[in-house]
């Protein structure tokens, strides 16, 4: 009887949009371009596009089926799945509860910015230490965390299928006509410098395309391989219980199989166009050096680059952080289920009460991040060597410690107490063929736990000889 009152995706679209609007986030639009750029360009390229059809075929596969065989969220789905394994939803549980709070307060920063170039102000967030001036001020950011929260509640507060699916099926087309009309502009963009130097759009592409072996190492190598293995956590939105929460309303009779695929496609191909988007409108502007700007890039690079663009900078800046809003909003919106679902599971809360309630804890979570960057600043050192505050040391433990757990565990589970047939029987449930059903066993039992386990080292600083 509770099966059938759950709520669903109506179909295969509505799955396939609201789990590929989650893995369309933040990381697909500034963290993938700054790790291209800084791994060689095309050789991170081919390294990410090999570990996403394994590495993150294998553990999406793996977290949609849980969802759908159980039929419940991640706090409640490992301990229905294998007695003894509650510990594990708990900890996938606490995953989104520590993102969901920061991940709005960076959602605050993209409106801001948004409605900065909207309303015709875009030389303004070109200026020095506006984005500073921004983040330390006390009260306008948190103004801005409660709007962006504000809407991503009210999404889930209306369901799944009236909520998730709805806006996903609206926003999602339109977020990759913007990406696809960006990435076409940033082709064409051809600059000349101060120096009289003249660079091109078209060059930019060529250095993100093409794979550079120049320095190269094995130690290097190896550390693009993690790069690129970090960066599918982000971008598929796997070890924080968003796909066993999405997986669970997925219907028994839906192709399972098909819709993992079409995820996985989706997912990298916006993550590849964000990449042409950026690179190289970077490239022309500020040359090879530009590219190397990490995480400043969206919010202190390319309002630069879009003041240097003249007129046309104020639109395409707005265009360009409209897309990064829906995307942050789109990822929101599965943090807040993925933690809503399982109140609803396990504690038997109404979904209306449980939308609030989590809103109410968020909001307050994320309003001490903001007041890190002034009234309760100070710094830490994290034991990668980072230099963080409040919202950096939550990034870190549930980025860089809780989502290598949870995947470790998961593959342990699924491997080898429960085995891979688990997985393989409930995707081919309704006669689908699986494809890569051998790649699949070897990497649940064998690869992915390997390779997470030397990420998790590794972002525990404690393999030091390896990353120098």
């Amino acid at each position: 009887m509770e099966e059938k009152k759950r709520n669903t995706f109506s179909g295969s679209l509505g799955f396939v949009l609201a789990a590929a609007g989650s893995a369309v986030g933040l990381g697909n639009i500034w963290r993938f371009p700054y790790l291209a750029a800084k791994g060689g360009g095309g050789l991170f390229l081919v390294i990410y596009l090999a570990l996403a059809l394994t590495f993150g075929f294998t553990m999406l596969t793996t977290e949609v089926a849980i969802g759908r065989k159980t039929k419940q969220s991640p706090l409640t789905a490992y301990g229905q799945l294998k007695k003894g394994w509650g510990w594990l939803g708990v900890i996938a549980s606490i995953v989104p509860f520590m993102i969901m709070p920061y991940y709005c307060v960076i959602g605050g920063w993209v409106l801001k910015y948004f409605i900065t170039y909207i309303t015709g102000h875009g030389a303004e967030a070109a200026q020095d230490g506006f984005f500073t001036g921004f983040i330390t001020s006390q009260y306008e950011p948190i103004v801005m965390l409660f709007i962006f929260l504000a809407i991503c509640a009210v999404v889930i507060y209306m369901g799944v299928e009236s909520g998730i699916e709805k806006f996903s099926k609206f926003v999602m087309p339109l977020l990759f006509v913007l990406v696809i009309f960006i990435a076409i502009f940033s082709l064409t963009i051809k600059h000349t410098d101060a120096d009289n130097v003249t660079r091109t759009g078209l060059e930019g592409l060529k250095i993100y395309l093409i794979p550079s072996l120049e320095g190269m190492t094995a130690q290097k190598f190896f550390l693009i391989i993690m790069d690129a293995m970090g960066q599918l956590f982000y971008s598929l939105s796997v070890a924080m219980g968003i796909m066993v929460a999405y997986g669970s309303y997925v219907k028994d009779d839906a192709n399972l199989v098909k819709s993992i695929n079409q995820i996985e496609f989706f997912d990298t191909l916006v993550a590849f166009l964000a990449g042409v988007m950026i690179i190289p409108a970077v490239y022309a502007f500020s040359g090879v050096e530009g590219m190397s700007a990490g995480p400043s890039l969206m919010f202190v690079s390319l309002p630069k680059i879009f003041a240097e663009m003249g007129a046309i900078g104020n639109i395409v800046g707005a265009l360009f952080f409209a897309l990064v809003l829906f995307a942050a909003i789109t990822s929101a919106m599965s943090i807040l289920e993925a933690i809503v679902s399982s109140l609803i599971d396990k504690f038997k809360m109404e979904r209306h009460k449980a939308t609030i309630l989590e809103s109410v804890v968020a909001l307050i979570i994320a309003i001490i991040v903001c007041l890190g960057y002034n009234v309760l600043y100070f710094e830490y050192t994290l034991p990668n060597g980072g230099v963080a505050q409040i919202l950096d040391i939550m990034d870190y433990i549930s980025n860089n410690v809780l989502m290598p757990v949870v995947a470790i565990a998961t593959c342990i589970l699924i491997g080898w107490v429960l085995k891979p047939k688990t997985v393989i029987d409930e995707a081919e449930k309704n006669g689908e063929k699986m494809h890569r059903k051998g790649l699949y066993v070897v990497m649940v039992k064998v690869v992915s736990p390997i390779l997470l386990v030397i990420l998790l080292l590794i972002s525990l600083g404690l393999l030091k000889f390896i990353t120098g």
